[in-house]
């Protein structure tokens, strides 16, 4: 009988090591055999270089990039005494925290309440030193440079057009589009972003990665219209990338300079951060701001504080709250009208929910969530094998359920 029940033990071990149990999910696909390697400007995009990458960018061979300097103080994250017991529900079944980091490519996780850290994971071989690429996470962060350029008088309105401060896109169809229309992506010029390597946004990345043509030139040609400025949301990077343009006009600095200076010292990050450029020294400011975990998080903190670190208004109230409350947009810029789920702010994603609950997104899983009147942030850095929803709806839905699951464990409002 002993004899049976120790083969029984023996066939269940050896189907579990089979199944990878404890494993990270697709760990050899994403290159855990050879160290996560780190790609160079032509691979780093793909897998098996994904976690070694996007968690070191400056490493990259031949990807430009521009430090953004922290400050000499830093704003405290402490660890709260009691770790949260996070559960959320998925398709009808109940998970963990622990769980759902052994169902999806997560890299980094972070949730604070009231400017605690409440859980922590890395994942992947990755830890705190570790600087996460943002994708168009990187949107709100340019937004927020908007809003304290617009408090210090250096844009005089969102109200006036692109060319006033960007003087290389004057007459074109984006020099045109006011600065508060792309801030709500919302010029009306036809701009194809499907992420199947044939669209606009694979045009305009080639052209920053490669300086031919220059990114410039790919943003004057886009000329066809879908809707009148103004009307609707649809999303499309160009938008970003002009609104760093005009803040690099508008201010004569580059973006690396005003992050640091408006927004990174004040916000009392522990780590430098860093933008990746164009091959014409612009900031990628569609997309490739590059920042730790929790510096991340910290991001989040002072958004949760509508624009505040401690004693001081880093960004305006006004603006954090035109940019993010669903009540102060137009009809069309709503959650369930911008979007099937989504409302969209100034850069900002707005969660159908009566409570104020906002995010920063970035294609492959990257997002900061924030609810205001809970604070409570969560953060999570990712590997995801397809783009956006469009491609597989799974990972974001599941999110979604687990960002719910983190507010109803924590005192937060879902409904």
């Amino acid at each position: 009988m002993h004899i049976r029940a120790a083969a029984r033990l023996a066939i269940a071990l050896s189907l579990l090591a089979a199944s990878g149990v404890g494993a990270e999910p697709d760990e050899a696909v994403l290159g855990k055999g050879r160290g996560y390697p780190v790609g160079t400007a032509s691979s780093w995009y793909g897998n098996p270089y994904r976690v070694g990458s996007w968690s070191a960018m400056d490493t990259v061979a031949g990807m430009p990039i521009r430090n953004v300097a922290r400050g000499s103080v830093t704003t405290p994250l402490p660890v709260a005494a009691q770790p949260a017991n996070i559960r959320y529900r998925y398709r009808n079944i109940g998970y963990t925290l622990d769980e759902y980091l052994e169902r999806q490519r997560i890299t980094g996780l972070l949730v604070i309440r009231n400017g605690e850290i409440v859980a922590e994971r890395y994942r992947y071989g990755r830890g705190q030193d570790a600087r996460f690429l943002s994708f168009s996470m990187a949107k709100s962060v340019t937004s927020m440079l908007v809003g304290i350029a617009l408090e210090r008088g250096v844009i005089a309105s969102l109200d006036d057009t692109a060319q006033q401060y960007a003087k290389e896109l004057a007459g074109s169809g984006y020099g045109a589009t006011t600065v508060r229309q792309l801030l709500r992506m919302s010029s009306g010029l036809t701009f194809s972003e499907r992420y199947d390597g044939n669209d606009d946004v694979a045009r305009m990345s080639r052209a920053a990665a490669t300086g031919r043509p220059p990114v410039v030139d790919v943003l004057r040609s886009v000329g066809d219209r879908h809707s009148p400025p103004g009307d609707r949301f649809v999303y499309a990077s160009a938008e970003t990338e002009v609104l760093g343009r005009v803040l690099a006009g508008a201010s004569g600095r580059s973006l690396s300079d005003l992050t640091s200076q408006w927004l990174w010292q004040p916000l009392g990050a522990e780590r430098d951060a860093f933008w990746v450029l164009s091959q014409d020294g612009q900031e990628r400011s569609s997309g490739f701001f590059n920042a730790s975990l929790r510096d991340w998080g910290r991001l989040g903190w002072m958004l949760a504080r509508d624009g505040r670190v401690g004693d001081r208004q880093v960004v305006a109230r006004e603006y954090i709250l035109d940019a993010t409350d669903a009540t102060r947009q137009p009809a069309a810029f709503q959650p369930r009208r911008a979007t099937p789920y989504f409302g969209y702010g100034y850069q900002f994603w707005l969660f159908p929910m009566r409570e104020r609950s906002f995010g920063l997104q970035g294609v492959h899983g990257q997002a900061v969530f924030v609810q205001p009147s809970s604070g409570i942030v969560m953060v999570q850095t990712a590997v995801q094998e397809a783009a956006s929803g469009q491609q597989d709806p799974q990972p974001g839905q599941e999110r979604d359920a687990f960002w719910r699951g983190v507010l109803e464990s924590l005192g937060g409002r879902t409904e």
